[in-house]
């Protein structure tokens, strides 16, 4: 599911938060790269079949593993961020940890590994109390 998932980031790419381009629009462009992939390469076949219900499945969100992998491509979004910022500057890339969500994260596990990098951020780069990052 992982891997089905980003089929339609490797066409349109991965779009990140100052881009500008709607949640809506976004998904309209991997629907349809996943679509031209799906019928235009696989055409009706068993894989094309199976590569499709992973997709929908993915996109619903609504079974565990589906969930499990939301929460990964977030988690994985928000580490790539910290990688860059201790590279770039301190606290440069908040978009990309606004977009990942992680106080919205919902495999417990994935949370807490998101806890610990919002910790790890904190420790990195200091803020006032009033200021730092938190998982609800």
């Amino acid at each position: 599911m992982c891997v089905v998932h980003d089929l339609a980031e490797a066409q349109v790419g991965d779009i990140a938060p100052h881009e500008g381009i709607s949640k809506a629009e976004k998904h309209r462009m991997e629907e349809e790269a996943m679509h031209s992939f799906i019928h235009g390469m696989l055409h009706n076949t068993p894989a094309a079949q199976r590569i499709e219900s992973l997709y929908k499945e993915y996109e619903a969100g609504e079974t565990p593993e589906a969930q499990f992998v939301k929460d990964l491509d977030k988690f994985e979004m928000a580490t790539q961020a910290l990688e860059y910022e201790r590279d770039h500057g301190p606290r440069t890339l908040q978009p990309f940890f606004d977009s990942a969500a992680l106080p919205k994260l919902r495999h417990p596990e994935v949370k807490g590994w998101g806890e610990d990098l919002l910790h790890e951020r904190d420790g990195l780069f200091p803020l006032d109390s009033t200021h730092q990052s938190q998982i609800e």
